[in-house]
């Protein structure tokens, strides 16, 4: 059997890969180096790589990708009967310190802050808001969104979920709706935090009208996709003062253009798509553990973790 892994790894982390799986072949390639002759024959991939790819890919059974979001292969770009999973409960950890670390970065003023050591301005830079006690609406809640919301509930809020069904209440989450219940919790929002894939369901799904369900003293988080808030309309709430404050690792469009009046505003936390990805080495390494114990599920033919449902773009 062929493994074509385009992951970008050391010799410790090949070898840890191939511990268990001696006699399978392995063949290396970064995403951006994959041709037509590499992946003909690979009976399975892991990692990333470019959809338009998979039509080339003869032989394969199973890809495993290297992050959450199955965007670009749900839509035909597999050959039928090809299983697809994702690495869901790999970026739990790394994802949800960052949206504490911003959020901390806003409340508490440490971005003006740092601006003014930086101009040897010593200055006080008036009240800073309080987290313990706030009431945190979560969008979207597979293992990124509860992980934040765990942490936050042990800072002292109130957690409320919001998912796409109903199913079973995650430790540290207080209150769990689906979808219907959005425009009903919003305005009881200190702190909305979204973590959602991009897909046409996700769309703008905090648009204008949500928007203008907040409260004036209201933060958005997002560390998922661009595309599931209006970023314009985001602006214009932040220019006019009808919510406090936004922290965004993800715009549309991205990279957000320099013109753009978000780069401007002091009540605005931007990093560049990076709260994920391999910022967090840990992240790789929860990454391979997923692809090590699926590939010894495929050996032996046991179900996989993490198994996409191609109608949703999520796990089953």
């Amino acid at each position: 059997m062929k493994i074509l892994v385009t992951l970008s790894l050391d010799e410790r982390q090949k070898n840890r890969l191939e511990m268990n799986f001696k006699h399978q072949e392995f063949v290396y390639c970064l995403a951006e180096d994959v041709t037509k002759e590499v992946i003909r024959d690979a009976e399975v991939i892991l990692g990333n790589l470019d959809p338009a790819f998979l039509q080339y890919a003869e032989e394969l059974k199973w890809l495993q990708l290297n992050n959450a979001g199955t965007e670009g292969f749900c839509d035909g770009a597999l050959p039928k009967g090809v299983m697809l999973t994702n690495a869901t409960g790999a970026y739990g950890l790394a994802i949800s310190e960052h949206m504490i670390g911003v959020l901390f970065e806003l409340q508490k003023k440490l971005n003006l802050y740092e601006k003014n050591q930086r101009e040897h301005l010593w200055k006080k830079e008036g009240h800073v808001q309080v987290i313990e006690g706030s009431r945190v609406l979560v969008i979207g809640l597979g293992d990124i969104g509860t992980a934040f919301a765990r942490k936050m509930k042990a800072l002292g809020c109130r957690t409320t979920g919001i998912k796409r069904r109903e199913g079973r209440k995650p430790e540290g989450v207080d209150d769990l709706y689906t979808l219907e219940r959005l425009d009903l919790e919003l305005p009881k929002a200190d702190i909305v935090a979204l973590s959602l894939p991009g897909n046409e369901d996700t769309r703008h799904i905090l648009n204008e009208e949500r928007i203008a369900l907040l409260k004036k003293n209201a933060v958005v988080i997002n560390v998922g996709r661009g595309i599931t808030v209006d970023t314009e309309a985001l602006t214009r709430a932040l220019q006019e003062g009808r919510i406090a404050g936004a922290c965004l690792d993800v715009t549309d469009p991205e990279p957000l253009p320099p013109e753009h009046p978000l780069w401007e505003m002091e009540n605005v936390i931007l990093t560049p798509h990076v709260s994920g990805g391999y910022s967090l080495p840990e992240t790789l390494e929860r990454i391979l553990t997923i692809c090590i114990e699926n590939l010894e599920c495929y050996v032996v033919k046991r179900p996989l973790r993490n198994l996409i449902d191609f109608r949703t773009g999520y796990c089953e």
